[in-house]
């Protein structure tokens, strides 16, 4: 044979080539390795002591059925596992310890290296199993509009007959590379006729083994399904609670503005009563109108927060001016406002046009939550790769037992300084957001009547964001 029909040899064909050839099946790894598997189980359960012509895919989970069938038939058994080329699968040796084989290096054919088979050769049973894996040429077939047909991973035959076998076995002993081994070549010929018993459990560990794939297919598959189920009964209830809050939240200012026109209607209403209804209506309808715009800006961000652009910002061309915009609110509660942003601290990564929007939610907590007279303080530094930006303040604090809960939605810490300055209890929801889009963080320290600090981890331009 000279080196161009070398180059072009496939067992696979050649076995197609016999008269009346066996019919291919189309198979995946799985059923493969069930039929391999069947084989094993069958050897092992009559004992035969057989010789194994073997080509495998690699991996463990294929060889371990070899070492199966030596550790328990022993040293009688003979296995030649045929290789390509100069190194070995990986996954395909066999230690010498487990049991006597050999391994036969085959010529570095082309069709070869797409090929798998399993010979079995004994006095009682002979059979092959051959597997052949497609090109990916030409796998893929569109049917139509969201319809493709995939080309199955392998095809394969089986079949019991020497007039099968034997080519198989001349095509082998024509592939062995010559220097490689030493193996007595006039064993090759096999005229044996398999039993019928032989062959009927053989048949019989196929369908049982096949059985076994269906059985592990269908758990897999209503595991699968009750996984997707229960996500969406967890999403349903989301849904539901979410939409219950919204609800409930908006409920709230429609109660109080209907019960200040009722009492407006009042004919002894006196002038200081009716301009303090006058104002619960103007609180309560810009109490409505945060909450209705904090809700379309998080159903924006939970629809289209993926898909946003990040930026590179210096917070000292941020900080100063939302600060500045807060000093008359803090100085008419009489509150000391301060920052230190250092102007040579490194950009950070934020959502495209939020940086700002961060900043004014967590400084209006601070002053919204400190009384009179007290503190706030916003300072940034450098912290490894992020800039980390601290609002600190000496307001009511949050009890321990709360702070896991605020950044949920519509969540407002229960306080008497709460109920009058309302809020819609989505800007930490929205901050905690922002944030993890960009790759920050935030975290909360805080105890009752000693004041929170609120700190930002934010990605610095040493520590890019994956966009």
């Amino acid at each position: 044979m000279n080196d161009t029909q070398r180059k072009d040899v496939s067992i696979y064909q050649l076995a197609l080539r016999v008269e009346a050839p066996p019919q291919p099946l189309h198979v995946n790894p799985a059923t493969l390795l069930s039929l391999v598997r069947s084989q094993i189980d069958l050897l092992i359960e009559q004992q035969i002591a057989a010789t194994l012509w073997v080509k495998l895919p690699p991996g463990k989970i294929w060889h371990a059925e070899l070492l199966r069938y030596q550790s328990s038939v022993g040293a009688s058994a003979n296995i030649y596992t045929c290789q390509i080329g100069k190194s070995r699968e990986p996954g395909a040796e066999i230690t010498p310890s487990a049991s006597p084989h050999s391994s036969v290096q085959l010529l570095p054919h082309r069709q070869l290296h797409r090929e798998y088979f399993l010979i079995v050769l004994s006095p009682q049973f002979c059979s092959l199993i051959l597997a052949h894996r497609p090109s990916k040429k030409g796998k893929t077939r569109v049917l139509g509009k969201g319809n493709v047909s995939k080309t199955p991973s392998l095809l394969a035959i089986t079949s019991m007959e020497p007039r099968v076998i034997q080519p198989v076995l001349n095509s082998i002993q024509q592939a062995i590379v010559p220097e490689s081994s030493a193996i007595i070549l006039s064993d090759f010929p096999y005229k044996t006729v398999s039993k019928l018993a032989l062959i009927s459990q053989l048949l019989t560990k196929q369908l049982q083994r096949q059985d076994e794939i269906n059985r592990q297919k269908r758990t897999e598959r209503i595991a699968k399904l009750q996984q997707q189920n229960q996500k969406l009964h967890d999403k349903e209830q989301l849904k539901d609670h979410y939409l219950n809050n919204v609800c409930q939240e908006l409920r709230t200012p429609l109660t109080h503005m209907k019960t200040a026109l009722s009492l407006l209607n009042s004919p002894t209403l006196k002038p200081p009563q009716r301009q303090r209804y006058l104002q619960m209506l103007n609180n309560e309808c810009d109490r409505q109108n945060t909450l209705i715009t904090g809700l379309l800006d998080l159903i924006d961000l939970e629809h289209n927060l993926e898909k946003t652009t990040l930026e590179l910002v210096r917070l000292s061309d941020i900080v100063p001016g939302v600060v500045s915009t807060y000093q008359p609110v803090a100085q008419e509660k009489g509150i000391m406002l301060a920052y230190t942003v250092a102007s040579e601290l490194p950009a950070v990564w934020c959502v495209t046009g939020r940086i700002k929007q961060i900043v004014i939610n967590l400084l209006h907590n601070s002053i919204k939550f400190t009384p009179n007279g007290g503190r706030v303080w916003v300072r940034a530094r450098v912290v490894g790769n992020y800039v980390q930006l601290e609002f600190r303040d000496t307001g009511i604090g949050i009890a321990e037992s709360e702070i896991p809960k605020i950044f949920d939605c519509f969540y407002r810490v229960r306080s008497g300084l709460t109920e009058e300055f309302g809020g819609a209890g989505l800007g930490l929801t929205i901050v905690k957001r922002l944030l993890w889009r960009c790759g920050g963080s935030i975290s909360v320290k805080s105890r009752l009547d000693e004041g929170s600090t609120f700190t930002l981890q934010l990605p610095s331009t040493h520590n890019a964001p994956v966009v």
